[in-house]
């Protein structure tokens, strides 16, 4: 009884080994990410790797604070960890001070905090403490309603920051929601929209929706099984475009072709509505509904994407789909940092003997781009070696979550999982050209206190509720 009783003993050393030596990695390559032959020793704390050094130390002592404490009150103190968090973020919005373009940092004197960091974890308290509670059913309206408000709150608020990698995490969480009893359709759908993301912005969104229409067509065949029905509708629907292309062009309109088709679309779509309740088709209505969502997402995307987002934002993510092509411009950190994890070579070139980074060719490479100098400087198997850590580390972490004798510690756990996951997917994904440049750290790896120390807590806590399964259930 007395060693389930020790939180030391029960703590899960093997992922606190883990913890401490990507720390420790995170660290030296920090160190020789931004070498300064004047400023030789690691522990310059006039150097970003010495300031790593003291964030680092810092950690240490938050993550043994962290087990010091009761588990139960992460428990009791989700909500109002929370409810701090969302105002942390709006105070930020008022009197934070601005850090390349986003409005998400708090600075005091040398040291600058970023909230949207540990609103991460205060989400993943606040939505495992709801989830676990009496009330949540998962197919009740009331309950998606406010796990879409615990969710979208401080999306809304990191948005409006203009800090939109750290906001985009947060959809991470419906996988979480998926673990504990979602509908598989949502992520379809999900899926599906992403698609249609990708085609709006590669294909136009009047030739995406075109393919649409044309989907829409084929599928209700398959619905109605009567050919000259569906053709006798297609011929409506191609008679109702046609009023409405006329009507613009002889009146002078000026009616965008997208829009020509969609309002076709919703007159077609009215009409087959009511053909398909008369017959009681459910699937045609179906397919009706989701034709009228998907043409609205599409306008939705063209623009989001043309008045929402910044023009650098948009640049990345035309680079990434091959839209544009601008080595020197908008795709130089990317093109950049794959020249310098392919240089690596199998071995790689040595510890601070990376020409790319010695010579800043890849910005940002001791934050963002840090993967950059695991590539040039210990190549293949220095890469495959971390990223071996990373996944060992979610392996584990699923494993304890799986084992959790509480609720809210398995859901949580989970969240931890999906976070962690969702920012090494990401991050690397961003260093060789997969993913859009969207400006989020490498967990233990990046520079930075804010981001580490978030990660500390949000993964030490939920070491401390797995050491104390053992104890006897009060929450």
């Amino acid at each position: 009884m007395a060693k389930r009783n020790n939180v030391l003993a029960n703590l899960d050393w093997m992922t606190v080994s883990l913890y401490l030596l990507m720390m420790f990695l995170g660290w030296i390559n920090i160190y020789a990410a931004v070498y300064n032959d004047e400023h030789q020793s690691i522990l310059d704390f006039s150097q970003r790797y010495g300031k790593q050094a003291i964030w680092i130390v810092a950690a240490i002592i938050i993550a043994v604070g962290i087990v010091v404490i009761d588990s139960r009150v992460y428990v009791s103190f989700a909500y109002p960890i929370y409810a701090l968090i969302i105002l942390l973020l709006v105070s930020v919005l008022l009197f934070g001070t601005e850090i390349k373009g986003a409005r998400s940092w708090f600075q005091v004197g040398s040291l600058a905090l970023q909230p949207s960091e540990f609103a991460k974890l205060a989400t993943a308290l606040a939505l495992s403490k709801y989830l676990s509670s009496f009330n949540f059913k998962i197919q009740s309206f009331k309950s998606l309603s406010i796990v879409a408000l615990i969710l979208l709150l401080p999306v809304i608020l990191i948005f409006l920051q203009n800090d939109t990698g750290s906001a985009i995490v947060f959809f991470v969480f419906l996988l979480v929601l998926y673990r504990e009893g979602m509908t598989g359709t949502v992520l379809f759908f999900g899926f599906l929209f992403a698609i249609l993301f990708i085609l709006t912005l590669v294909l136009s969104p009047l030739n995406t929706a075109l393919i649409l229409v044309f989907g829409a067509f084929v599928a209700s065949l398959f619905v109605t099984r009567n050919y000259k029905e569906s053709l006798r509708g297609l011929a409506i629907a191609c008679l109702i475009y046609s009023l409405i292309w006329g009507t613009n062009f002889l009146l002078k309109l000026d009616i965008e072709g997208m829009n020509i088709l969609l309002y076709s679309v919703i007159v077609s779509a009215l009409l087959f509505s009511i053909y398909a309740l008369r017959r009681r088709l459910k699937n045609l209505l179906l397919i009706i509904g989701f034709l009228i969502g998907s043409m609205l997402f599409i306008l939705s995307v063209d623009y989001a994407f043309n008045t929402v987002l910044e023009k650098h934002q948009q640049s990345r993510i035309n680079e990434l789909l091959g839209i544009e092509s601008n080595p020197l411009g908008a795709g130089y950190n990317v093109n950049q940092s794959k020249i310098a994890i392919g240089s690596g070579g199998f071995f790689g070139k040595g510890f601070l003997n990376g020409t790319q980074t010695k010579f800043d060719f890849v910005p940002e490479q001791s934050t963002d781009f840090i993967f950059c100098t695991v590539g040039e400087e210990w190549g293949f198997l220095g890469t495959t070696f971390v990223i071996g850590l990373f996944l060992l580390l979610f392996t584990r972490i699923i494993r304890l979550a799986e084992k959790q004798r509480t609720k809210f510690s398995r859901i949580y756990g989970y969240c931890v999982a999906c976070i962690l996951f969702f920012h090494f997917a990401v991050n690397i994904g961003m260093t060789i050209g997969l993913a859009p440049v969207i400006g989020i750290p490498l967990p233990f790896f990046s520079y930075g206190g804010s981001s580490l120390w978030a990660f500390t807590i949000l993964l030490f806590i939920f070491l401390r509720l797995d050491a104390s399964r053992f104890e006897q259930l009060g929450y």
